[in-house]
């Protein structure tokens, strides 16, 4: 019965084991103990789930669905960057003083406008004229928003503007000529200036009212409006302390007279190296050129300063300083100047403000010093003092000072003091407090032990 039972068990086993559902390791498991047969064991192996490969397939799923997001959301930061340009310049103070003065330049230009038209006139103001004053007053530095680029720019896209219309007579044509034409003769004529392409569309697209002007559109509203902007514009910039127009930097005289670069820029980038740059560049940049080498220089300053640490004008600074006033007596301050060894004495007021400096160059150049003939005998006649109570040189220092004389604060970089020592032609620099008065002076042996300590100190 043993022997029969045991034959006939695993096959009601093996087919009890075939009606066993897939979710049943458990009960296979229990039997297989029971009974103690490998088929039943191998029934258990081929029936439980791999704890690897679940695993496995879980980690590919888990896998999969983060890959696509985070692809998906760096597609979407890509496009977010691509579209959302970078923040503007200017902080708030900047932004305000840019919609007030639009403000002001499009209503005093509406009033000047309407009243110079006469209210009978229905176009006394063109839109045109917003897009020229956002140039004109939110970024008044621009090349294409200086006065020649608008007065110009408007007059030859309004007369190209009538012509085309006149010429051609179809809409499209005639918008798109006046464009390109308007464009090719303000590049040619240096007025460029973007809202003058709308005023040359005015003139086409304007409809009857505008076409029945003509070329009175040029004058009438064209440069009138651009007139009363501009005008306002100057007012205001220079009001709110805006250099507009703005001017190109002039070299100085002995500058122009050596042909030479200026000492801050004969280490570094020369305005040759922007010049090249500029040329393989070959595109119209929206700021000028003395803007964008001032930039420049700057950018070297605060890389300096990166580099070396923060040496200040009040480390470097002589504080022991010898100083004559405006009343000091040319004899006295030469003899101040040989007895201590110095080239320049800051002359202070009562208060001890700095209001000029004399240097030897002055006492040269008040002397009439050009030719070398009898160059001892006439500086010896000029520093004498004139007896008497009339006199026909200058006897006191303030007659032949340098003013208003160059000064900076303790806290200034001495990395700033390179433009300051190698242009306009100061060799030392006095230093002062917030009250102007003076507490040092800097030479240009103290700049030079400044830069080598940094050096050392860098290295």
């Amino acid at each position: 019965m043993n022997a029969a039972r045991g034959q006939h068990a695993p096959n009601a086993c093996a087919a009890h084991s075939n009606t066993l559902p897939a979710c049943a390791p458990t009960i296979v498991r229990c039997r297989t103990a029971r009974l103690n047969l490998p088929t039943f064991r191998s029934v258990r192996v081929a029936m439980s789930p791999s704890p690897e490969s679940g695993s496995e397939s879980s980690s590919e799923s888990g896998s999969t669905r983060p890959s696509l997001h985070k692809r998906l959301q760096a597609k979407l930061r890509s496009l977010g960057h691509d579209l959302i340009p970078a923040a503007l310049g200017g902080d708030g103070l900047e932004r305000m003083r840019a919609c007030a003065g639009s403000l002001l330049g499009i209503l005093v230009t509406a009033l000047i406008s309407h009243k110079v038209l006469g209210a009978q006139a229905s176009l006394w103001l063109i839109a045109p004229m917003g897009a020229s004053a956002v140039l004109l007053f939110a970024v008044p530095s621009s090349p294409l928003a200086q006065p020649w680029s608008i007065m110009g720019g408007n007059f030859v896209a309004a007369v190209v503007g009538v012509s085309c219309w006149y010429a051609l007579r179809d809409p499209l044509l005639a918008a798109s000529a006046a464009i390109a034409i308007a464009i090719g003769c303000m590049l040619a004529l240096r007025c460029l200036h973007p809202p003058s392409g709308a005023v040359a569309l005015t003139a086409v697209l304007g409809g009857p009212q505008i076409h029945d002007l003509g070329m009175r559109f040029v004058l009438n509203p064209v440069m009138l409006n651009s007139a009363c902007l501009l005008a306002m514009a100057i007012l205001y910039n220079r009001f709110t302390g805006r250099n507009y127009p703005h001017r190109a930097s002039a070299l100085t005289a002995a500058q122009k007279r050596a042909r030479d670069t200026p000492a801050e820029e004969r280490l570094g980038f020369t305005v040759g190296d922007l010049d090249n740059v500029l040329r393989e560049y070959n595109q119209v940049i929206d700021i000028s050129r003395d803007d964008l080498q001032s930039l420049f220089m700057q950018a070297e300053v605060q890389a300096y300063r990166r580099r070396f640490g923060e040496i200040t004008c009040g480390d470097i600074m002589a504080r022991e300083v010898v100083s004559v006033q405006f009343a000091t007596t040319l004899e006295e301050a030469w003899s101040l100047m040989r007895g201590h060894g110095i080239k320049a004495l800051p002359v202070l007021d009562r208060a001890r403000r700095v209001v000029g400096i004399v240097t030897q160059a002055d006492f040269m150049k008040s002397a009439d010093l050009d030719t070398h003939e009898n160059v001892e005998s006439r500086l010896r006649h000029f520093i004498r003092r004139t007896p008497g109570t009339h006199s026909d040189k200058p006897e006191v220092v303030g007659q032949i000072m340098s003013k208003p004389a160059q000064t900076t604060a303790a806290d200034t970089h001495v990395a700033s003091l390179v433009p300051l020592l190698g242009g306009n032609g100061h060799s030392h620099i006095p230093i002062v407090d917030s009250e102007r008065r003076l507490v040092g002076i800097v030479t240009p042996r103290d700049l030079i032990v400044a830069l080598y300590r940094g050096s050392l100190e860098a290295a």
